[in-house]
């Protein structure tokens, strides 16, 4: 499939192909149709996936096609919500590339910076516009965005949105829009929370779900490092010894520790700089942009900006810190391997966030291949169902977890050693708590994540019934 075969408009393809794209995504391929025919959807679908190209390229088409006299006052025909200003940037830059050579405009609004500019672009009239909730509905009430207009509604990155804490700003605005309108709706996962707020908003949706909820990019390859939490750096610096990595983003959960990791980065010689909610607008587009033109080589991010970083060909993210959230890191390892190229995610995680992991593997269904051959192995962590023994160490007692050699031997896993006697004998030793085989090569050959086999039948359709929407299902 070509984007040709799309029934796309002259201008459009012109666009896409200077892009350089001429194959569309799963996404892409089902979700457009519905879009142009005017139907309200339901989209399922994890970042990386091509999803703002989803909408914003029929979006263009349905308002080029309807457009008036252009000596008209420009009035707001599509309004796209979503909840992050770095996210509402990058839609707006991918609006600006699939609608180059079209006669239409749209502006960008978000808070953390004076509105004097955005206003002035919305004097201006646009018919586009790309708004965080907060700042939307404080135009709205200062009289400088008129939404009476609007055919298009579009709520982008539902789920963030409601873990963000914009659920009531969403239902002021949902109350306050056009009733009769095209709702588009967007969430990378699907609960049952986000299902009520979508029946709110959408009128017999299609449905498009391209991959099952909650699932990570099958292009993305993940590792866990099993390590203390003081060596973190260490590790972290040891990792970026590697001159073949280009660029790396580092996830912490604060916005201290944040800084704190791009301090430590800056005194070992490795240009970094850290993206938070306390940075101010320009300080984050400008990291932003240093880090996409490669002129810093490690951005360092909390969660709040996971989903506002799109950097092509992004190949490897590091969660420095486990997120609490299982769902969070979904998201924040969906900065790599997007649009179907290649990714690594790196994960480092100590005794207190081993929790957090086995809730994430619950989640995704994969358990995480554990990288063993590394200079900072954990001391001491737990494993799920294995008994305490008594000894100099954990694993330090034979015939519990197999045995370990005489001296500094220990069972594969978390620790190293090379004492003979590995994996068998009955002398003490100081050993530690096993989590994954090594094999006996030496080299780690750590197996790729397998996930179940699903049962639906890949780009079918399911027939309404009883009301409910018509699903879509795709690779």
């Amino acid at each position: 499939m070509t984007f040709d075969k799309l029934d796309l408009v002259e201008p459009i393809l012109n666009a896409l192909k200077h892009e350089g794209y001429t194959q569309p995504t799963p996404i892409q391929e089902i979700s457009i149709p519905i879009v142009l025919k005017g139907q309200d959807l339901l989209g399922c679908a994890q970042t990386g996936t091509g999803k703002t190209a989803a909408f914003a390229i029929p979006i263009l088409q349905l308002l080029h096609l309807n457009k008036g006299n252009d000596r008209a006052p420009r009035k707001i025909k599509a309004l796209i919500v979503t909840p992050t200003r770095e996210l509402a940037i990058q839609i707006g830059e991918s609006f600006a590339a699939y609608g180059r050579f079209m006669n239409l405009r749209h502006t960008v609004v978000f808070g953390g910076v004076p509105q004097s500019q955005q206003v002035g672009a919305l004097k201006m009239g646009v018919d586009i516009l790309i708004a965080t909730p907060g700042r939307l509905l404080d135009l709205i009430n200062q009289g400088y965005v008129k939404i009476g207009e609007i055919s298009i509604f579009v709520l982008d990155e539902a789920d963030r949105m409601l873990d963000m804490g914009f659920i009531h700003d969403v239902k002021k605005l949902i109350k306050i829009i056009p009733a009769k309108r095209q709702s588009l709706f967007f969430s990378a996962t699907m609960p049952e929370s986000i299902r009520v707020l979508a029946s709110t908003i959408l009128t017999n949706p299609e449905e498009v779900q391209v991959t099952p909820a909650s699932t990570t990019a099958e292009t993305v390859e993940q590792e866990m490092y099993f390590v203390d939490a003081a060596n973190k750096k260490d590790l972290l610096i040891h990792l970026l010894k590697d001159k073949t990595i280009a660029t790396a983003l580092v996830f912490t959960r604060t916005k201290h520790g944040a800084d704190k990791v791009q301090r430590m980065l800056e005194k070992a010689k490795i240009k970094a700089e850290a993206i938070h909610g306390n940075k101010s607008q320009n300080a984050r587009q400008n990291a932003l942009r240093n880090f996409k033109d490669k002129t810093t080589r490690v951005l360092v991010a909390t969660d709040i900006a996971a989903r506002g970083i799109d950097i092509d060909n992004l190949n490897l993210v590091i969660n420095y810190e486990i997120p609490n959230i299982p769902e969070t890191y979904v998201h924040r390892i969906g900065r790599t391997g997007r649009a179907g190229l290649e990714g690594k995610a790196v994960s480092f995680c100590d005794v207190e966030e081993f929790d957090y992991l086995r809730d994430i593997q619950k989640l995704i269904s994969i358990e995480i291949p554990v990288i063993t051959d590394h200079p900072f192995p954990a001391e001491h962590l737990p494993v799920p169902g294995a008994k305490k023994v008594k000894g100099k160490s954990p694993g330090a007692k034979a015939g519990a977890r197999g045995g370990s050699g005489n001296g500094q031997g220990s069972r594969p896993g978390l620790g190293s050693g090379t004492a003979s006697g590995r994996n068998a004998g009955n002398g003490s030793g100081r050993g530690t708590t096993p989590v994954a085989k090594r094999p006996e090569s030496g080299e780690s050959q750590i197996p790729k994540p397998t996930r179940p086999q699903s049962s639906r039948p890949p780009m079918s359709h399911t027939p309404k019934t009883d009301g409910a929407p018509k699903k879509y299902w795709g690779k």
